[in-house]
C-alpha cells in the first residue's frame, strides 16, 4: 500500500498536537482497562443501559424540509466510572433531523453519525451527510457531539488536542454507551431500522458502537480500520505526538511498566510472527527445490509464487494454518515429532511452566485458538529451556509440518532460518530473521551461500541510532519516522493499550455482518492497514470497498460514495424489515 503524499503534507500544516500532558493517571487507565472487558461483551454491555434511559428534548423546530430536534442526556459512563469523564463532557448533546412525513409509516430509517477527528459541533455532518441522506433517501439522522469536542470540550483544551492518551479511551467508552441510549430512544419512538456511520475516527467509533447492539444494525465505517494503534504509531498522526514526554513518564513511574503493561496485549503480533515465518520458510524451500533440480530440467521462466496468493491444492490443504486470529489448524505431524513434543510438554507441565489447558491444546488433534492467557504463559517462559523444549517443537507443530528429513536437508545446506523468540517484558512475540553468517550456518563444516538482506535508508538510520548513542543528544530522543515501535518500551506500551481498548477483535462481532459496508482509501496515510488484522478476517460476512485515493482526498472527493453505501446498506435492511421490526 503506497501512502498518499497529500496526507503527509496536509498533516504537516496542522499544528494540533495530541496527548500533550502524557498518558493520564495510571489509576484511570487501570479502570478503563478493566471496564473494557465489560463493554467488549455484548450481553454484558447491553445491560448497562436501560431501555427508558432518561433523555431530555430541549428544542423541536419545524424547518422547510424537515423537523429538527435537540436534546441531551448524561453519559452512562459517569455512572460506572465516576469522575473519569470531565464534568463539561458528561452531558451528551445531540441533534436529530427527521422528515416531515415518512414515505412508509412502517419504515422509518434513522442513522447515527459519529464525529471524526476535529469535527466539532453539528454543522459539518448535518450539511455533508444528514441533510443529503434525508433528501435523497428519506433516511433520518442523529448527530451526537463527541466527548472533548464542541459543547463537551474542556475549557483548557486547545482545539482537538486531547490532553492524555486515556482521553481517547474515555471518548470511546462514552460513545459506546451513548449510542445504546440513542438506539433505545429511537425504538421507544417507533423509529427504525437503525444504523450508525462515521468518517475516520468516527468510523472506528461507529464500529465499536455497533458491536454492542443485539439486533440487526446498518454499519458503514468510512476511512477507518480494525485498530487505532496503527494510526498513532505508523500513520502521519504519529508525528503529532510528543513521544519524548510519553517515554519519560513511562520510565519514571513504575506503575506503567510493572502493572499496566501486564494488562494489555498486542493483538496482531503473534499472528504476524507466524505469517512471516511461513512466508520466509516457504520461500527458502522453493528456492532450494529450484537449486536442486538438474540443469536440463530447469524451465526457462521459473517463477516462485508468493505464499499469500498461491491457491492450495487438495494435498497442500493438510498443511494450512489460519493465522488470522491465532487459530492453529491441526495437520498431520510426523509420529517421531509428536512423541518428542509430548515428552517436552509433559516436562513443562510437571514443572508448572504451562497450564493443563495449554498442554491439552498443543497435543490435541483439533483446531484450537491461543487465548490471551495462553500467550501470557508462553511469554513468561523466558529461560533458555523455552528455546530447547517448546519453541522449536511448536514451530514444527504450527508451521507447515515439514518432515524431519526435509528439515535436516535444509539445515545441512545452510538455509537461512527464522528465529522466533518470546519477549517477556513487553508481552509480544517477535519474529526476527538472523542474517549473520555464524547464525545462518547450522553446520560449521558446510559452505553456504548467504543471501544478503535488502536494506533501506530507514534501517540504516535506525542502525546509526542504536550503534552511535551520542547522536541522540543532538536531536529528539524519539524520531517516530526512524524508530520501529518495537524498539522502545514506551512505544510498545502505546501499541498494547491501543490494541487493548480499540482493536475490533477484542469486541463482539456485530449481530448481522451482512449489513456492514466499510469504505477504505487505498493509499491512506492516516490509517495504515499493514501488519494489522483485516475487517474481513475479524467480521466474516462484512463487505469492504476501496477508493483509489488517500485519506484527505477521499474525505473531500468521495462524500457521495459514502452516502451511497449508507443508502445501499439500508436497502439491504429494508428487505428484512416488516411491521416495525426485522424478520429472519
Amino acid at each position: 500500500m503506497s501512502a498518499s503524499k497529500l496526507d503527509a503534507v496536509y498533516r504537516s500544516f496542522l499544528i494540533t498536537k495530541f496527548f500533550t500532558k502524557g498518558w493520564g493517571k495510571p489509576e484511570n487507565l487501570r479502570r478503563l482497562f478493566e471496564f473494557r472487558k465489560v463493554v467488549s461483551n455484548r450481553d454484558e454491555c447491553f445491560k448497562l443501559v436501560e431501555k427508558d434511559y432518561p433523555v431530555t428534548i430541549t428544542k423541536e423546530q419545524k424547518l422547510a424540509d424537515c423537523r429538527l430536534l435537540e436534546g441531551f442526556f448524561i453519559t452512562p459512563l459517569e455512572r460506572y466510572l465516576p469522575g473519569i469523564v470531565p464534568e463539561i463532557a458528561q452531558k451528551a448533546h445531540f441533534q436529530i433531523l427527521l422528515p416531515e412525513k415518512w414515505q412508509d409509516p412502517n419504515y422509518k430509517p434513522v442513522c447515527l453519525h459519529l464525529a471524526g477527528t476535529g469535527d466539532h459541533f453539528f454543522w459539518r455532518r448535518r450539511n455533508l451527510m444528514v441533510k443529503p441522506l434525508l433528501k435523497e433517501a428519506g433516511i433520518g439522522g442523529i448527530i451526537l457531539e463527541n466527548p472533548f469536542y464542541g459543547l463537551r470540550k474542556p475549557v483548557d483544551q486547545v482545539r482537538s488536542s486531547l490532553h492524555n492518551v486515556s482521553d481517547i479511551f474515555v471518548m470511546g467508552g462514552c460513545l459506546i454507551l451513548e449510542s445504546l441510549v440513542l438506539f433505545h430512544w429511537c425504538e421507544q419512538n417507533g423509529l427504525g431500522p437503525l444504523g450508525v456511520t462515521g468518517l475516520s475516527m468516527g468510523g472506528h467509533m461507529a464500529s465499536l458502537a455497533a458491536t454492542n447492539w443485539p439486533k440487526p444494525l446498518v454499519l458503514v465505517p468510512c476511512l477507518s480500520w480494525s485498530t487505532a494503534s496503527a494510526v498513532f504509531l505508523q500513520g502521519v498522526m504519529s508525528h503529532s505526538i510528543n513521544w519524548d514526554l510519553l517515554e519519560d513518564q513511562y520510565l519514571s513511574d513504575g506503575v506503567y511498566r510493572e502493572k499496566l503493561s501486564k494488562m494489555v496485549t498486542v493483538i496482531d503480533e503473534a499472528f504476524l510472527a507466524g505469517k512471516k515465518f511461513v512466508q520466509s520458510y516457504s520461500r527458502n524451500i522453493q528456492k532450494e527445490n529450484i537449486n536442486s533440480e538438474p540443469e536440463n530440467n530447469i524451465k526457462p521462466e521459473t517463477h516462485v509464487e508468493n505464499v499469500e496468493t498461491k491457491p492450495a491444492t487438495a494435498k497442500e490443504t493438510d498443511n494450512i494454518i489460519d493465522l488470522n486470529r491465532n487459530i492453529i489448524l491441526k495437520t498431520k505431524i510426523p509420529p517421531e515429532a509428536n512423541d518428542d513434543l509430548k515428552v517436552e510438554l509433559t516436562n513443562l507441565l510437571n514443572e508448572n511452566k504451562i497450564s493443563k489447558q495449554l498442554y491439552d491444546k498443543l497435543l490435541s488433534n483439533r483446531n484450537f485458538e491461543l487465548e490471551p492467557q495462553d500467550i501470557e504463559i508462553l511469554n513468561n517462559l523466558n529461560k533458555e529451556h523455552i528455546r530447547e523444549r517448546v519453541l522449536l517443537k511448536f514451530q514444527k507443530k504450527e508451521v507447515n509440518h515439514f518432515s524431519v528429513e526435509t528439515k535436516k536437508s535444509l539445515e545441512n545446506k545452510g538455509t537461512a532460518t527464522v528465529h522466533e523468540k518470546l519477549h517477556t517484558t513487553d508481552k509480544i512475540i517477535e519474529t526476527t530473521q538472523t542474517t549473520r553468517a555464524n547464525e545462518l550456518m547450522l553446520s560449521k563444516n558446510v559452505d553456504t551461500k548467504i543471501e544478503k538482506k535488502p536494506w533501506n535508508v530507514s534501517d540504516l538510520a535506525t542502525d546509526f541510532l542504536v550503534s552511535l548513542p551520542f547522536l541522540k543528544t543532538h536531536e529528539k530522543k524519539i524520531d517516530i519516522s526512524k524508530i520501529n515501535w518495537r524498539d522502545r518500551e514506551a512505544l510498545q506500551f502505546m501499541r498494547g493499550i491501543m490494541d487493548e481498548c480499540t482493536h475490533l477483535s477484542n469486541f463482539s462481532v456485530p449481530f448481522d455482518t451482512s449489513l456492514i459496508i466499510a469504505v477504505c482509501a487505498k493509499h491512506d496515510a492516516y490509517v495504515p492497514r499493514d501488519d494489522v488484522g483485516t475487517l474481513e478476517e475479524i467480521w466474516p460476512g462484512a463487505e469492504v470497498r476501496y477508493v483509489d485515493a488517500g485519506h484527505v482526498s477521499a474525505y473531500i472527493l468521495h462524500q457521495s460514495l459514502f452516502r451511497s453505501c449508507i443508502k445501499e446498506a439500508f436497502e439491504r435492511s429494508k428487505k428484512r424489515w416488516r411491521d416495525g421490526k426485522h424478520v429472519d
